[in-house]
């Protein structure tokens, strides 16, 4: 299935301007494209929203709990999908999975001792360490083959160390990690005694032929006993706002550590998104499959463009709709202040650990794309 040129699902036009949209109100009033934030333009599946009708016209929205046909459908999805077994017991729902990184790094370390994660990284990894005071390490992500891959070094990692956190497919770069990659990773958890909690919630976004997504847990029982994955639908059908994610710890005293330091603190998931995961898990695939066609068509214009330019390297993007732009050579500056100046709106890369780059989300319209190329292409010759 090939990407349209005008594909009236994800080319629809929808005004976000008045929709408490935090993406579209960052530059409200101005002519800056809003292309930062992993938050995509697109319509979520009629199937949620036709499950969330019936849930709203139903009127009444008290407490509620995890329902039994939920956690039976992702229990389905991971032997499906990776051939993981996983048990009811090991699923933790949470109203967001950044508070589950957070959870995780409460649980599982004490004051005295210390977290790992990959940099550049998704902003919240090093943020949650802070949080917590703990003592933070990082080891680089580097260029191997066109792949960012996290390099393991020991001498990152000291006695104190406790908890890698890792992310696949990765944010920023777009690497899924081959089967090999993981267990080397799990390797050197071994070795240094390290728990691990895993941010896969991309892990649906797989733009690059041949890329399979292998959860980090379903290496084998080590990987599963020492580990802590989180995922959701709301990167994956654009329900982030609604806030439904997982945590599956096999482990019961990771479990229990988790639940005990979540408790009193973190709230319990909203009945619509519950309704809405659900519907996502059950009724969500055809809707993805057309939209991973319509993100691999951007992603190969994206590519194209970008990297005929002077200054500007975009490596493949193998999953995820986030485009890691590596801007080093521009003579500015900042890269995320000259883009925005030419009226497209990114993250900056300083965020993840790296000033030079900047990250495009290419979730969009193919206008907004179109336009957002313009633009880049203009300021670029514009330098000379």
């Amino acid at each position: 299935m090939s990407a349209m040129a005008n594909d009236p699902l994800f080319d629809l036009h929808i005004d976000r301007t008045q929709s408490n949209s935090i993406k579209w109100n960052k530059y409200k009033g101005q002519d800056i494209l809003p292309m930062w934030v992993a938050d995509s333009d697109f319509r979520a599946p009629d199937a949620i929203i036709n499950a969330l009708h019936q849930h709203v016209d139903h009127g009444i929205f008290g407490y509620g709990s995890a329902p039994e046909s939920l956690t039976a459908a992702l229990i389905e999805r991971m032997k499906h999908l990776y051939q993981w077994e996983i048990q009811p017991e090991w699923i933790v729902y949470l109203p967001g999975l950044v508070c589950g990184i957070n959870l995780a790094v409460r649980a599982l370390t004490t004051p005295e001792q210390a977290v790992v994660c990959p940099t550049p990284i998704y902003p919240p990894f090093k943020s949650s360490a802070k949080l917590a005071q703990r003592e933070l390490a990082t080891l680089p992500v580097t260029l191997d083959k066109q792949r960012w891959l996290m390099q393991l070094t020991p001498s990152h990692v000291t006695p104190a160390s406790r908890l890698l956190l890792f992310c696949n497919p990765l944010n920023p770069g777009g690497t899924v990690y081959r089967k090999e990659e993981l267990e080397q990773v799990l390797a050197f958890a071994e070795q240094h005694d390290l728990l691990v909690c895993s941010d896969e919630i991309h892990c649906d976004l797989l733009l690059e032929p041949g890329c399979r997504h292998t959860p980090f847990a379903s290496l084998n029982d080590s990987a599963a006993q020492r580990s802590v994955t989180l995922i959701a639908p709301s990167k994956t059908f654009n329900i982030a706002g609604l806030g439904a994610s997982m945590a599956i710890i096999p482990n019961p005293a990771l479990r229990k550590a988790f639940l005990r330091t979540r408790a009193g603190i973190v709230p319990d998931v909203n009945v619509l998104a519950y309704t809405a995961a659900e519907a996502a898990y059950t009724q969500g695939e055809p809707w993805l499959e057309q939209q991973l066609a319509f993100l691999r068509g951007h992603k190969a214009k994206l590519e194209a463009a970008i990297n005929a330019l002077p200054y500007l390297k975009l490596h493949p993007i193998e999953a995820t709709y986030l485009a890691w732009i590596d801007a080093t050579a521009l003579p500015v500056p900042s890269p995320h202040k000259f883009f925005e100046q030419a009226g497209v709106g990114l993250s900056p890369g300083a965020d993840f650990g790296h000033p030079g780059f900047v990250r495009l989300n290419f979730a969009c319209r193919t206008e907004t794309l179109d336009e957002a190329l313009r633009r880049i292409t203009n300021a670029i010759n514009a330098l000379g």
